[in-house]
């Protein structure tokens, strides 16, 4: 009877040891909104806007978002001045953004507004730079390093683009990351 007890006693507590959790220490990850959500954050305050346009069978989409999207520095800086958009450029929702509406483009088979925000290049990953809803799209192809995407980040992030262009930016610009 009493090894019955013990046993009992192992059984419970093993099965409450392996049930518990211990608290994740979870990064913190990027608050990807949704076209809707961007359009009713923007409404309350402005901020610029990253794209990341990507499709679900696009394997350099997914290493991105492994190796940049998810990197501390790269996900603090993002949070803190963007409103960040993951767009599937073959989704068929119809869109809002700014002053036009986007549907799905059957013929091309991709949504109007990934083709509207890659100039019609329809290559993945395709990161997008908007100072504001209404501008024009600043469109980097490709899969980006953290390393390579904190230049254009804080380019638009600090609000530098409206006093000079770019490749005057880069003559100054350190990476921290």
């Amino acid at each position: 009877m009493q090894k019955i007890k013990w046993l009992f006693i192992v059984v419970v507590l093993s099965v409450a040891a392996t049930s518990f959790r211990f608290p994740d220490h979870e990064k913190e990850k990027i608050n990807w909104l949704t076209v809707a959500e961007l359009q009713q954050a923007y409404k309350k305050e402005a901020r610029p806007v990253l794209f990341d346009v990507y499709t679900s069978w696009c394997g350099w989409c997914k290493v991105m978002d492994k190796d940049t999207y998810s990197k501390e520095d790269v996900v603090k800086y993002i949070n803190e001045k963007y409103y960040a958009v993951k767009l599937d450029a073959e989704s068929k929702d119809s869109v809002v953004l700014g002053d036009g509406k986007f549907g799905y483009n059957a013929a091309n088979k991709t949504n109007e507004l990934a083709s509207y925000l890659l100039f019609g290049q329809m290559e993945f990953p395709t990161t997008v730079f908007l100072s504001d809803l209404n501008a024009r799209p600043a469109a980097l192809a490709g899969f980006l390093k953290p390393k390579e995407l904190e230049a254009p980040l804080k380019y638009f992030g600090d609000g530098i683009y409206s006093k000079k262009d770019f490749s005057e930016f880069l003559k100054t610009f350190t990476s921290t990351w």
